[in-house]
Parts: structure tokens; C-alpha cells; sequence
């Protein structure tokens, strides 16, 4: 009997579950429920998949490839598998606060805010550990940004 290869959510599930700075206290089966209501998405070298200052209702999680993030001129982080962005202005139900552009080739898992928040009246706990997990990537990029390592 021949292996079968890894289903796009095995992979998407190991993306997720190894990021550094990724929406930690979401679970297998929490990832499982966001990835059933996302789409795949795909970003060439200097596309932007968020505009500063527009609203797109999308947010994004990197699947493969980096985005960086600038506010203005400025490059204020770079992001890469397993991370997030577009999280601000669904919190804030507001607009995209800075820009996120492809560095490269980049493959996004990616939600509507509608289902996002359709998501969290199903399933309450799911919503909790999203807040508490953006509420501490905020916190590591915010840090990053007063002491850069």
C-alpha cells in the first residue's frame, strides 16, 4: 500500500501549529473550522493583499512565501507562514492600517469577515481563544517595534 500524500488541511494544520508569533491558542479543530470556511488565495512578488486605508473584509494567513507590512514608507514587520494579517481592521471593523505586500510568490489560506464572524456565534470558544491569540500577537509585534532584537 503506497503513502498517501498530506490533504491541504494536514498541511495548512502544520503551517499553523509551528509559527512563531501565529494565533496560538487556536486549536486543531479550531484551524479545522476556519480552514472549511477559507480559500486559498495567491499573491505575485509586490501584490498587495491589503491596501492602507481600505477595507477588504478578508483576513489573510500565509501559507507559503512572506508578506511585509508598511505603514507609509516605512517596513514596520515582515510576516510568514502561519501568521496573520488583516486582524486589525476585522477587530476594529475598520480599514486596513498598513500595507501587506507579497515579497515574493505567496499562497494565503483566507476568510471573509462575515463567515469569520459567522463562525465565532457557532462556536463561542472558538471566538475566545482567536481574541486572546490576536490580543498577544498585537502584544509580540507591538514589543517588536519598541525593542527590536
Amino acid at each position: 500500500m503506497s503513502k498517501q500524500a498530506p490533504s491541504l488541511r494536514d498541511e495548512f494544520l502544520s503551517v499553523v501549529q509551528s509559527a512563531k508569533n501565529g494565533l496560538e491558542f487556536l486549536t486543531p479543530n479550531d484551524w479545522t473550522l476556519f480552514f472549511d470556511r477559507a480559500k486559498d488565495m495567491q499573491f505575485r512578488k509586490s501584490e498587495r493583499l491589503l491596501q492602507q486605508g481600505k477595507q477588504t473584509k478578508v483576513v489573510h494567513v500565509v501559507l507559503k512565501g512572506t508578506v511585509r507590512i508598511e505603514a507609509g514608507a516605512r517596513r514596520v514587520a515582515t510576516i510568514g507562514p502561519g501568521q496573520v494579517c488583516g486582524e486589525m481592521a476585522f477587530l476594529e471593523n475598520g480599514v486596513a492600517s498598513a500595507n501587506a505586500i507579497a515579497d515574493g510568490d505567496v499562497t494565503t489560506r483566507s476568510i471573509e469577515w462575515a463567515a469569520l464572524s459567522d463562525l465565532f456565534e457557532l462556536f463561542p470558544h472558538v471566538a475566545s481563544r482567536f481574541y486572546q491569540s490576536v490580543a498577544v500577537t498585537l502584544s509580540h509585534r507591538l514589543r517588536d517595534q519598541i525593542s527590536p532584537i
